[in-house]
């Protein structure tokens, strides 16, 4: 009686599936309820399990985390300057210059006319004997209008005494590792200690070589000195608030903890400088994947090199501000760690040269539970499995994985950020938006899919654009659908607004508040209101 009871309790009520008299209707609903106890059951509980043990993991790992920066500014003990050798570089009476080491300035650039001039300007602005630096612009524009207006400023530089070269290549090979690994084949490079690299929208302080040198210069185990970035558009608007929140978040928290402990992070790309022989050492520039960064990072751990990440040096920066450039952004960086994650795992584990531990952090931390784990638990569990136990009550989710670890995350991640505390619940919204193309990303990475080595160049705005983008004329421009509308975004969300229904008309596990939010977050990004909007 009691089986046959719960039973009837879980049949999906006739009048929820029929309208109008329609059958067909009645007959899904049928198909519904024979699919139910053998099919739907035993994988949703199978699918809540493997989340809860993903959740668990993520959680552990936050943590951690946040225990270990605690300790370190409590402690400060483990601060680049007291763990590591730092005296600043001065001229030598005998020596003159030539004691100071020669540095090489890499600026790969493509098609980047609002921000060509802010990068180029900042580089040849560095506090550095003329003669010790040589700043490398690495032009891979295909415009050519664009690849003039970078030959006349590098040629207005030059004219100024700087030793500037504009170097392009005849092909986008690789891309940016491509342009990388290029710039360093040039006869000149070979005078070259270290190597400096800053994308396209980055502007050093002028003192940015004298304060990350030192630790080059003194400490011969150290392969890298990373800055941190600081966004000069983060109060543009609720997106790139978001963006702030989740990056600050890795800047504050990871790196930080991953320098202190390890001596291991990933390079940020750009805003950092390397000792040349390190990357000779590792294998130089790949162009395997994505993250040709992170791939010559692990490489150089491996080989037994440290890396320093100095936070209180920041560079300024720009953060995408339209939502496509976002996604192909996210895109990038999720697919990216989890291919080199599938192409290096065996060979992290099988190394001489780090211990054990370090190899356990790299593999299960770093990549694992940041790289993959971290992506597939929030939209699965979060946007799919849960909103999904909502039509099967049959199939319950405990309240320390439903409320409790998510909230506990949630705000370890936003101590990164204490300016916006109060944006906390947009940020958690946004970030379960955008966990759909992580997740996407990810299985690309994993299964080397189609778009595993796509490569979309992050489109910057500018101050001048954006200047335009005020005036009439750009406010005339009729926008259509196709310009606006994100499909995905738009399913997802009819999908958590159907499962918030039901769950006010049927349900008892009261998810409805948060699947109405979560489905008008997804439409708001399906139909185009997210960041600024740039008609094509």
């Amino acid at each position: 009686m009691e089986g046959s009871s719960s039973a009837a309790a879980t049949v999906l009520p006739d009048e929820f599936f029929r309208g109008g008299g329609v059958d067909v209707a009645g007959k899904m609903g049928m198909m519904w309820e024979q699919a139910r106890a053998p099919v739907i059951v035993p994988v949703l509980r199978l699918s809540v399990t493997v989340c809860l043990a993903m959740s668990v993991m993520l959680f552990v790992e936050r943590v951690y985390m946040g225990i270990v920066i605690i300790l370190i500014k409590l402690l400060r003990r483990r601060r680049p300057h007291q763990q590591y050798k730092w005296e600043e570089l001065e001229e030598d009476l005998e020596l003159g210059n030539s004691a100071y080491p020669m540095v090489l300035v890499q600026i790969p650039m493509y098609n980047e006319k609002e921000v060509y001039q802010l990068s180029i300007g900042a580089a040849c602005g560095l506090s550095w004997p003329s003669d010790r630096i040589i700043i490398q612009v690495l032009d891979d524009s295909t415009d050519p209008a664009i690849k003039d207006l970078v030959e006349v400023e590098c040629r207005r530089w030059a004219n100024q005494g700087i030793n500037i070269k504009n170097e392009k290549r005849d092909n986008r090979k690789g891309y940016k590792a491509g342009a990388l690994k290029e710039g360093m084949k040039h006869s000149y490079v070979k005078n070259c200690d270290f190597v400096a690299i800053f994308d396209a929208d980055f502007q050093p302080d002028p003192d940015f070589l004298r304060r990350t040198l030192p630790f080059l210069v003194h400490n011969p185990d150290i392969a890298l000195v990373q800055a941190r970035w600081k966004f000069v558009n983060a109060d543009e608007c609720l997106m790139t608030r978001m963006q702030e929140m989740s990056l600050d978040y890795h800047f504050t928290v990871e790196q930080e903890v991953g320098s202190a402990t390890y001596a291991f992070f990933g390079f940020n790309g750009t805003a950092g400088v390397w000792r040349i022989s390190a990357v000779d050492e590792a294998g130089g520039w790949k162009d395997r994947t994505t993250v040709e960064d992170m791939d010559l990072a692990v490489r150089a751990s491996l080989k037994g090199w440290k890396f320093v990440y100095v936070g209180d040096l920041k560079v300024k920066n720009e953060l995408p501000s339209t939502f496509k450039a976002y996604r192909y952004q996210q895109h990038r960086w999720s697919c990216g760690p989890a291919n080199l994650f599938r192409k290096m795992a065996m060979e992290i584990a099988k190394n001489k040269k780090v211990c054990a531990w370090k190899k356990l952090y790299v593999i299960y931390s770093f990549f694992l539970v940041r790289k993959i784990v971290a992506h597939l638990v929030t939209f699965v569990f979060y946007c799919v499995v849960l909103p999904a136990t909502v039509l099967v009550p049959e199939v319950k989710v405990p309240k320390w994985g439903a409320v409790y670890i998510p909230s506990t995350i949630t705000l370890l991640n936003a101590v990164g950020t204490p300016r916006s505390l109060h944006l906390m619940v947009f940020w958690v919204l946004f970030e379960n938006v955008m966990s759909l193309h992580r997740t996407k990303a990810t299985f690309i990475g994993l299964f080397e899919a189609g778009r595993v080595n796509e490569w979309v160049v992050t489109k910057k705005l500018g101050d001048a654009l954006k200047f335009k983008l005020a005036s009439k004329a750009f406010k005339k421009h009729r926008i259509t659908i196709a310009e606006r509308v994100h499909l995905v975004e738009v399913i997802v969300g009819i999908y958590l607004f159907f499962c918030g229904c039901y769950d006010v008309v049927f349900g008892k596990n009261r998810y409805f508040i948060y699947l109405f939010f979560q489905s008008v977050a997804f439409f708001v990004a399906g139909f185009g209101y997210v960041g600024t909007f740039v008609p094509s």
